[in-house]
């Protein structure tokens, strides 16, 4: 009796078709990654840190953000390039440091506040119906006191923090849309966190 040949996969295929399969996946991912780095690379957060837990420091924190939104708002409304953000960032160090001191003043509170601009580790945050991935941003962060209570971070540039009706004017802002509506976004995203938590979750 003649025997018929196996109609099913061989190990060697299976291992092949497993090899292009995610070779598929990194490349997708790949891609996918670049562009997170791209929106990171184009935007400015802002991050407030409050001196302690205590609901009179984290209430302080909420005026500091207020005041500091209300006299810098402008600045980031217009479209801007990466490098103009960081600079009109720069400039605008001193009117923050003002702007949270007078809050402080005017509360009578005498703690110190430190505004700088650096770059920091965030994690997977949603604006609106907006999520930006995890990873390194050029921020300011305003440190009131200790600066050892819960914090308080926004975007100021593409400026989500002030109106999104703003944003949407900016190419950054276009860069997180187009990001955010990409087939399998919220699971790629969860590998950047992942993989970003490794990398820089203890900083």
């Amino acid at each position: 009796m003649s025997q018929h040949p196996s109609q099913s996969i061989s190990h060697q295929d299976l291992v092949i078709l497993l090899g292009l399969f995610f070779a598929i996946v990194l490349s997708s991912f790949a891609g996918f990654g670049a562009e997170c780095d791209l929106l990171r690379g184009h935007t400015v957060r802002l991050h407030i840190l409050a001196n302690s837990d205590a609901p009179a420091d984290q209430a302080l924190k909420l005026q500091v953000r207020d005041r500091i939104l209300q006299e810098t708002g402008e600045a980031f409304s217009r479209p801007q390039t990466q490098q103009e953000a960081l600079d009109t960032a720069q400039a605008q160090l001193p009117a923050i440091q003002n702007a949270a001191q007078e809050v402080l003043m005017e509360q009578g509170v005498e703690e110190p506040v430190q505004v700088r601009l650096e770059r920091c580790y965030f994690t997977t945050r949603q604006y609106g119906n907006l999520l930006l991935p995890a990873g390194i941003y050029d921020a300011v962060q305003v440190s009131i006191g200790e600066g050892a209570g819960k914090n308080w971070w926004c975007v100021m540039y593409p400026p989500l923090c002030v109106s999104t009706a703003l944003a949407e004017e900016t190419p950054a802002f276009q860069e997180i849309q187009e990001l955010n509506q990409q087939p399998l976004f919220k699971p790629k995203l969860a590998i950047v966190e992942l993989l970003e938590g490794l990398f820089h979750g203890d900083e």
